[in-house]
């Protein structure tokens, strides 16, 4: 089995690669690359992203053909796929963040800033946040409720159907930080930041 994590130049993204590689300890193969191919022949994908959602999005659209195959693995093959953080936004119809931004379309919703209560709560949200699971989801499975998670972000993810949400965390307010709905698996916080619990999280995902 093989899982590939797509390398879009969105920023760094070595603490992703690492963990991921750490948990497969050489039984699943982890690849890095955006070659349509590699992807198209992936069991599964992770798609990471930092930066704001319109420079991800802009950043997948450079590379020819990335946004169509990353649409035919997860819509149409429906073999699992993981968003974190920007990956996980960029799963919305839209995005506001420097400016209105078609998103993927894949969850309909929108990202839009988490309001701060004028300055009460700091932006970016970086630190230990405890989350709320809200249903059973394979990533969760033997994470316990109210575990912390690592968060780095100013926007939030709201779809549409709230069916879709797998967990929440307070933060201002109860926002959206993780999402899945059949193959296609979201995540706010950074799972490969988030110690011991975070890398449970990667083991469960490559264990689907």
């Amino acid at each position: 089995m093989n899982v590939t994590i797509v390398d879009y130049k969105s920023g760094n993204i070595s603490s992703v690669i690492n963990s991921f590689k750490e948990v497969a300890q050489n039984k699943v193969k982890i690849e890095v690359s955006s070659d349509i191919n590699k992807i198209k022949s992936s069991d599964k994908v992770v798609l990471p992203g930092q930066g704001s959602f319109k420079s991800c999005i802009d950043a997948l659209n450079t590379i020819n053909g990335l946004v169509e195959t990353l649409n035919d693995f997860a819509l149409n093959k429906k073999k699992p796929l993981l968003g974190i953080c920007v990956g996980l936004q960029m799963f919305a119809d839209t995005g506001y963040e420097e400016t209105e931004t078609k998103g993927l379309g894949w969850i309909p919703g929108k990202v839009t800033k988490i309001d701060n209560q004028n300055g009460k709560y700091k932006l970016p949200h970086i630190g230990w946040n405890e989350i709320n699971i809200m249903k059973d989801s394979k990533i969760f499975k033997d994470i316990k409720d109210k575990s912390h998670m690592y968060f780095v972000h100013s926007y939030e993810f709201i779809p549409n159907d709230k069916n879709a949400i797998s967990a929440t965390t307070n933060y201002s307010s109860n926002h959206v930080c993780a999402v899945e709905i059949e193959n296609i698996l979201g995540t706010q916080f950074h799972p490969e930041k988030s110690d011991k619990t975070g890398l449970k999280i990667i083991d469960n995902f490559i264990n689907l």
